[in-house]
């Protein structure tokens, strides 16, 4: 199909064919949001195009911006001084990463000469950086040119890499002889031990802060272009969005990187089969930290006084083919799948090799928690300053950022962790220095106040133990502190010490040689609530099971040291007193009662990416009610008013081709209304599976039954599809056409009133949050917000296309009431029909689907 360039005012808009008028209005709008450096909150349902409008949209208005910052560095070049005005109002290539003097104000009575010498000074210093920025864009435009046009390249590349792979292997058989030879038992005894000892530790205050990258791995860097982060929930969501670029008319010329986390990209099978995302990572930060420790002493070139044996390193970890993959992956688009593949030829990792590629790149894409979650950010090489960002299927982001910064861990994973650790220090005790036994002897102790405080005894099997008091509390942290009796110990230190040392990762090595000290219990182990994120973030298992369900699931959920999951917890102690609380939760053992941290004000974290980026867009295709975001997000996060701007667009769809219905009672003029204590369910057809990977085989033989009703003499009219509201088929499916020609959402799904969590968020709302006359109070609100968004995110399901059609049923009475007929996105609520009695809702329905399926 040929590409169509619509124009929306001055902006000229490539698009893949002639886009709809709600898709211009969203690119224009879009495009605005971006150039004024404003917050922009977008909705557009599903089945719009809202993919295709923010590529192309956000892609044009890069696309105008560098071609105003050559232009103006051109000028600037020629010239060689400074525009007379500086600030906001600066040009686009002063307010870029080359642009770095701040707008200082003069001291009152300075004299002339010196205003002219620091305005001189600056001009060259300026001028100095945009030739040296320069020069380096030209390197990188004819490196990607050569590499895109030129195949002998390629294949010296590959004749480089087939050499070392002969190398490789011929050391591999030289190891294997020396490892069945004489005296080789107690050499692997040796090295085992080795391993497991914790190195020196020297806090940062007592020695510079290193940054672990040596000299080729500053070669790979370069200066951060202006560039666009565009991250979504799941994985097959961001491989979707990047099939959309690729068919895109910017598919051939950007430069774009797919990020993700190591379990993902990895490419060393001795890693990948640790299984666990802990494991994986503290794994292939241990190789690298060998890598340069290898580089150290080959330097040093100091005698050995005993034979050492090489600590591992990773194979596709290496400079001249990162180089290679880094180049590679901004020549051509690639979503994660092709980027592994590249990987495995090009004898590369993936994961590195995208993340040196982050700085050149358009086009950054990326897992909500690698932008939300600060430490992985920094991790990964993201710098939010002056960029855009771009947070697509954003209707659970506040839900997404709280999960993100909370954990829990179990009173089983206390005991456990501390029986570990102290089995470990009376081991290792004579051969680790003071520093290490401090602070092991710290982490001990905590572990011990914390099995204290729920009840427990540490010395004591904890599934054996039963607690006296049973129920929840929830704490502010300092008294949660203060209850422990930890508040004398630095917890910041604690937790650089476990980041530094590894601590974990020496102690899983340990209970793997020497087997676990405490059997693990039973139950499902309490991941911290970031780790549980990158868990969902999974791709979906797909076809061949090929082992049971259970066993299949314990392999994925590989449990790594519980010291892991508690590290989490700790890390989450750290956080502002009014923003978080804790949750003891005593359930009769003490290995089933639990700690949690409950991150109170997401606003936290999100307010650094606001303040740092030039502009941000949270978009979706249900973001009603918006007030959410607006008042728990933003304006927590300093966001003045102003600066947010919101975009409501309707739906491709004819008006006549849906119709919504809120029915207020049933056939016998009963009164709808499924609260808690009424609510009863109907006997089932289908239903929604326990297990994530069941859901695929339930929408294979639902979607069979439904294709057999058209044919010629099956006795099938329809089928049913029953699922709950959140659940794994609310989401990310596709129920188009026939598939879903009437969704019917029963009762109202509201979140738990008892749940403590809930209770402490509306009561931090009510204290935080103004109250304006005559609206419910904030707390209130959040409840009816959280399920009205449940709501319009499952009724979504059924419209994906321009020519879909589908009635809607709200059965339940509530639903009549104006505040809550408010909260239905508009191209609904616009349409909407009570019916107060069950008789004329039928009709309405049957007139409905035989006008438009012919008589059934």
């Amino acid at each position: 199909m040929a590409n169509k360039t619509p124009e929306v005012g001055d902006i000229h808009f490539p698009f893949p064919f002639t886009p709809y008028s709600i898709q211009k209005d969203f690119m224009a709008e879009l495009y605005q949001v971006l150039e004024a450096g404003k917050i922009g909150i977008f909705e557009s349902p599903t089945g719009t195009g809202k993919s295709l409008s923010l590529i192309c949209g956000a892609l044009s208005w890069l696309r105008d911006f560098e071609q105003k910052k050559r232009q103006e560095e051109a000028r600037l070049l020629e010239t060689g001084t400074l525009p007379l005005k500086v600030g906001k109002d600066q040009p686009p290539s002063l307010s870029s990463s080359c642009q770095e003097t701040p707008d200082v104000l003069r001291p009152a009575g300075e004299p002339d000469w010196v205003a002219q010498f620091v305005q001189k000074k600056e001009e060259r210093d300026l001028v100095d950086r945009l030739q040296e920025e320069r020069v380096r864009r030209r390197k990188r435009e004819e490196r990607l040119r050569q590499i895109r046009h030129n195949a002998q390249l390629k294949h010296a590349a590959k004749r480089v890499r087939q050499e070392e792979e002969e190398t490789e292997r011929l050391l591999r058989l030289s190891r294997e002889m020396l490892a069945g030879g004489p005296g080789a038992e107690q050499l692997e005894q040796l090295t085992g031990e080795e391993e497991l000892v914790l190195a020196e530790y020297e806090s940062d205050e007592e020695k510079g802060t290193a940054s672990g990258v040596d000299k080729d791995e500053d070669d790979l860097e370069e200066e951060h272009v202006t560039k666009i982060y565009y991250c979504s929930r799941t994985h097959s969501q961001l491989s979707q969005f990047v099939h959309e670029v690729q068919k895109s008319p910017f598919g051939k010329d950007t430069r774009l990187v797919s990020l993700g986390s190591r379990q993902n990209l990895c490419v060393n099978e001795d890693v990948r089969h640790l299984g666990s995302v802990q494991l994986i990572n503290d794994r292939c930060v241990e190789m690298q930290r060998n890598k340069h420790e290898r580089k150290s002493e080959a330097e040093e070139e100091k005698p050995k006084k005993r034979r050492q044996e090489p600590r591992a390193t990773c194979p596709f970890y290496n400079y001249e083919q990162l180089q290679l993959l880094r180049d590679e992956v901004l020549v051509e688009v690639k979503d994660i799948e092709q980027l592994v593949t590249l990987g495995k030829e090009a004898h590369a990792c993936p994961y590195y090799g995208s993340r040196f590629a982050i700085p050149a790149a358009q086009l950054v894409v990326l897992p909500y928690q690698m932008l939300l979650h600060a430490a992985t950010r920094q991790a990964a090489g993201i710098r939010l300053q002056g960029q855009v960002v771009v947070i697509d299927e954003a209707h659970n982001l506040i839900d997404t950022i709280t999960g993100i910064h909370s954990a829990e861990v179990s009173g089983s994973q206390l005991c456990q962790a501390h029986s570990q650790l102290l089995q470990y220090m009376e081991r290792y005790g004579r051969r680790l220095k003071a520093k290490n036994l401090m602070y092991i002897k710290q982490i001990l102790y905590l572990l011990e106040k914390f099995v204290t405080v729920l009840g427990g005894n540490i010395k004591q099997n904890p599934h054996s133990q039963r607690l006296s008091q049973t129920g929840t509390e929830l704490k502010t942290i300092n008294d949660f502190l203060f209850l422990s009796q930890i508040d004398n110990i630095n917890l910041f230190k604690v937790q650089r010490y476990c980041e530094k040392s590894m601590v974990s990762r020496k102690l899983f090595g340990f209970t793997e040689k020497y087997g676990a000290v405490l059997a693990p219990s039973r139950e499902q182990p309490r991941l911290a609530g970031f780790q549980q994120f990158l868990q969902s973030l999974q791709p979906e298992v797909t076809k061949t099971p090929a082992a049971p369900v259970e066993e299949g699931e314990a392999r994925a959920l590989r449990p790594s040291s519980p010291l892991m999951h508690i590290e989490g917890f700790l890390a989450a102690l750290t956080t502002a007193n009014q923003d978080g609380r804790v949750i003891l939760s005593r359930q009769g053992s003490l290995s089933q009662s639990s700690l949690k941290f409950l991150l109170l004000n997401p606003a936290v974290p999100f307010a650094q990416v606001v303040k740092e980026c030039r502009a941000v867009v949270i978009a979706g295709g249900t973001m009603q009610p918006v007030s959410d975001f607006r008042e728990q997000l933003l304006a927590c996060a300093g966001v003045d008013a102003e600066r947010v701007v919101e975009f409501s667009c309707g739906h491709v769809i004819p008006p006549d081709n849906i119709l919504p219905l809120v029915v207020c009672s049933g056939p016998s003029n009963q009164q709808l209304e499924f609260t808690y204590q009424q609510r009863e369910l109907p006997q089932m057809i289908f239903q929604e599976p326990k297990r994530a990977n069941q859901v695929e085989q339930v929408l294979l033989e639902y979607s069979k039954c439904i294709q057999c009703c058209g044919q010629m003499g099956s006795t099938m009219t329809g089928a049913l599809l029953l699922s709950v509201v959140g659940g794994k088929m609310s989401e990310g499916i596709n129920f188009s056409d026939n598939l879903g020609r009437c969704v019917v959402m029963v009762g109202m799904p509201y979140p738990n009133i008892k749940s403590p969590e809930l209770q402490e968020k509306m009561a931090y709302l009510d204290q935080t949050l103004p109250r304006t006359p005559g609206q419910v109070p904030p707390g209130k609100a959040l409840v009816e917000n959280l399920c009205m968004k449940a709501v319009n995110q499952s009724i979504g399901r059924a419209i994906r296309h321009q020519k879909d059609f589908a009635s809607i049923v709200l059965l339940d009475q509530r639903y009549a009431r104006p505040p809550i007929l408010a909260k239905l996105p508009a191209w609904i609520r616009d349409r909407v029909e009570i019916k107060t009695t069950f008789g004329p809702a039928i009709a309405a329905m049957r007139k409905f689907h035989r006008e438009r399926s012919g008589p059934s």
